[in-house]
């Protein structure tokens, strides 16, 4: 425990100076080395090579891969981009599909990810990473739906956090099941899929709408 009641646990701490740079170049080094062979291979001797830096010092702060792998996620969601607010609820989760899309097209990020869904199935600490911070990014972009509720676009009972993660949902499941990064049309199609399903009171909290 920290002197103010926090945790140690290995790859929880956030200080600066050196241990920052430190930090940086070990999670930067093990996102491309998880990019490249995956889950399986992510030897911390390995990652100290890249990062050039002490094994002893991967070893007593991250303590096993998944550890490593819970603070990149960690850091993944913090440096994340923020939400886009266009004014409309269409808008809005066109940008976050948009941004989606992008993160996984990216040549780095996309197999990334795909190695860190594959430990997940895997490795109880890695699926705890990765819950938190899908909770993070979904928690990012909820106030656009709350704020198209307010503007009257939405029923008032609709759950903001379930339309975010429609919209992201096929996206991830394009990429899993094909192997090959949602294009703009899927984004779109996504998107409006979300968007027509939340006014419709699909995402409603009350029951669902009659049916014809």
């Amino acid at each position: 425990m920290t002197s103010d009641g926090g945790s140690t646990e290995p790859g929880t701490l956030r200080p600066g100076g050196r241990t920052a740079r430190v930090r940086a170049a070990v999670l930067h080094a093990a996102g491309d080395l998880l990019a490249e062979a995956g889950f399986d291979r992510l030897d911390l001797a390995e990652v100290a090579r890249r990062a050039e830096v002490g094994k002893t010092t991967v070893y007593r702060r991250w303590g096993t891969p998944s550890g490593l792998v819970a603070d990149l996620l960690g850091d993944m969601a913090e440096q994340s981009a923020p939400r886009t607010e266009t004014g409309s609820l269409d808008g809005d989760l066109l940008a976050n599909a948009d941004l989606v899309r992008r993160t996984l097209a990216d040549a780095r990020q996309g197999p990334l990810f795909r190695a860190v869904i594959a430990a997940a199935g895997t490795d109880p600490r890695a699926a705890e990473a990765l819950h938190r911070f899908y909770t993070v990014r979904v928690a990012e972009w909820a106030p656009c739906v709350r704020q198209a509720v307010v503007r009257g676009e939405l029923p008032p009972d609709t759950d903001a956090e379930e339309v975010v993660r429609s919209v992201s949902a096929p996206l991830y499941y394009r990429l899993l099941t094909t192997g090959t990064p949602p294009d703009a049309a899927a984004a779109e199609r996504a998107a409006r899929a979300a968007a027509a399903a939340a006014r419709a009171g699909v995402f409603a909290a009350g029951p669902g709408p009659a049916a014809g």
